[in-house]
């Protein structure tokens, strides 16, 4: 496990809720607002707390907005493959920017896709910058670093998975259904979803553009895609 330094007023207080937290880092004067809940939490759950000046937090944070407060957690526990099964499942191929992977994890959490999987080699980890983009969702999610993805794709699949990945020249996500067990590829930032990876997908799909522009950022178009097979299965149950 990696320590890792969590900041930012929400999800510090998600991580503390956790019971993650090693030691907190205050500002020195700062006890308006959220701050006495974060000083409430940190003492009932007898976290030790350390007030510290302004740039203590700067260099904790690496000059992050950090609201005058920075916890210090344990490091996050990745889990096998095998404890995805039954879940939502994302996978994220090649996505390295955390500030992209965090803000994939807060939709996820938000929209029932309680697994991720990352590859091993060029990939964001969960690091500070994750908990801060996700507000701390993450910690409500199972992340696996699969050495070798299109290996645990393949698994996946022999446990009765369908994989779909994203992809511009995919079918429109609003003629596709998607149900049962299933997980979704999204795939780099700049070369989408790759060609050996399309290869063991079951499917590709893909969100109709109408507007000039051809393309989204990878977690705007994450969020769209699991809002709308989430919409679809609800409307199935009525």
């Amino acid at each position: 496990m990696r320590e890792e330094y969590v900041y930012g007023r929400n999800p510090v207080i998600e991580v503390l809720n956790s019971g993650k937290v090693d030691k907190l880092y205050i500002q020195n004067q700062n006890d308006s607002g959220s701050i006495r809940k974060i000083f409430a939490i940190a003492s009932d759950k007898k976290v030790l707390i350390s007030k510290v000046n302004k740039s203590k937090l700067d260099s904790l944070s690496n000059n992050g907005n950090h609201q005058g407060v920075v916890a210090l957690v344990s490091g996050y526990e990745y889990v096998e493959l095998e404890d995805l099964y039954g879940e939502n499942i994302l996978i994220l191929d090649k996505i390295e920017d955390p500030h992209n992977f965090g803000a994939i994890a807060r939709s996820a959490e938000a929209l029932d896709f309680k697994g991720i999987v990352i590859p091993k080699h060029n990939s964001s980890y969960v690091n500070s910058i994750v908990y801060k983009t996700s507000a701390g969702a993450i910690d409500n999610i199972k992340v696996h670093i699969a050495t070798n993805l299109t290996n645990a794709i393949e698994k996946l699949k022999e446990n009765s998975y369908w994989v779909y990945g994203a992809d511009m020249q995919g079918q429109s996500i609003y003629d596709t259904k998607i149900d049962g067990r299933f997980a979704i590829v999204l795939g780099n930032e700049g070369k989408g979803v790759s060609k050996n990876i399309i290869k063991h997908c079951d499917a590709m799909i893909s969100i109709p553009m109408l507007g000039n522009i051809n393309s989204l950022n990878v977690s705007c178009a994450a969020s769209i895609i699991m809002a709308e097979i989430q919409r679809k299965n609800e409307a199935a149950k009525v």
